[in-house]
């Protein structure tokens, strides 16, 4: 079994428990701070199953950090602050991010495979607006989630065919805010996209391979090379798109009459 498949089996079985409890934080900023000065190259800081809710840890460094947990349940960052902070190339895999913030952070290269985020409530979606998450992996549920003006080049948000194969957990941007967002290159293949606003975004060479873009706003975004080969395009909405000449797999598009040019 891939470890990612075993993450989201271990992640079904915790949200299935239906009650929890979010104790206080396991330590202090301070300890935090120390823990994260002592990293070293080949040695990252290591808070793996750590529970940091709602501490203030904006700008702190945790570049290569170990945020996911020896028994696939992450550390929790419950309304943790992380604005700003460094989490390039951090494994977050099953971490609990109801209602972090990582405005600003730097989470490229990062890895957030099935983190917990409980509710669906917009209050508790983390909050991506301007993070600059290029080339990290997600597979997440982040229906509503602010990720205005963040950052995704070759960000790897879509199934992944090779590594998925007990079942395919697809990434949740229903309704999600990504105007002005980056998103060139990204492979967001499968992912939920239905009713997102994408107005203003650099979607040039985004793979879109059947996302659910179903009443999405694309409202002034630039679509050169983007790939909707049998992406569901009804009620999206394309006035003043950029490039659409150079898109591609619009005519194998689902829904393309029902698409507002």
């Amino acid at each position: 079994m891939r470890v990612d498949a075993i993450i989201c089996v271990a992640t079904a079985l915790l949200i299935g428990l239906a009650q929890f409890d979010v104790l206080a934080a396991d330590l202090t900023v301070e300890q935090v701070r120390d823990i994260l000065i002592k990293a070293a190259p080949g040695k990252p800081a290591n808070l793996s199953g750590k529970n940091l809710s709602d501490l203030d840890l904006s700008r702190l460094n945790f570049r290569g950090a170990k945020l996911a947990g020896a028994s696939f349940f992450g550390a929790k960052l419950v309304s943790a602050n992380l604005a700003e902070a460094d989490l390039s190339g951090a494994n977050l895999n099953g971490a609990w991010l109801m209602g972090a913030n990582f405005s600003g952070a730097n989470l490229s290269g990062a890895s957030l495979l099935s983190v917990v985020i409980l509710g669906g409530e917009v209050k508790e979606m983390p909050n991506f607006a301007g993070a600059n998450l290029s080339g990290a992996r997600m597979i997440a549920d982040l229906p509503k989630a602010n990720l205005s003006g963040a950052k995704l080049t070759n960000a790897r948000i879509g199934v992944d065919i090779k590594n998925q194969g007990m079942g395919q957990m697809r990434t949740d941007l229903s309704g999600a805010n990504l105007a002005g967002a980056n998103l060139a290159g990204a492979d967001v293949n499968r992912t939920l996209l239905s009713y997102a606003n994408l107005r203003d975004t650099d979607l040039t060479g985004t793979n879109f391979f059947r996302a659910k873009l179903s009443g999405a706003d694309l409202t002034g975004a630039d679509v050169s090379g983007a790939d909707f080969t049998e992406a569901d395009l009804d009620g999206a909405i394309f006035k003043g798109v950029k490039g659409l000449d150079k898109a591609k797999g619009l005519n194998q598009a689902m829904n393309r009459d029902k698409a507002i040019f």
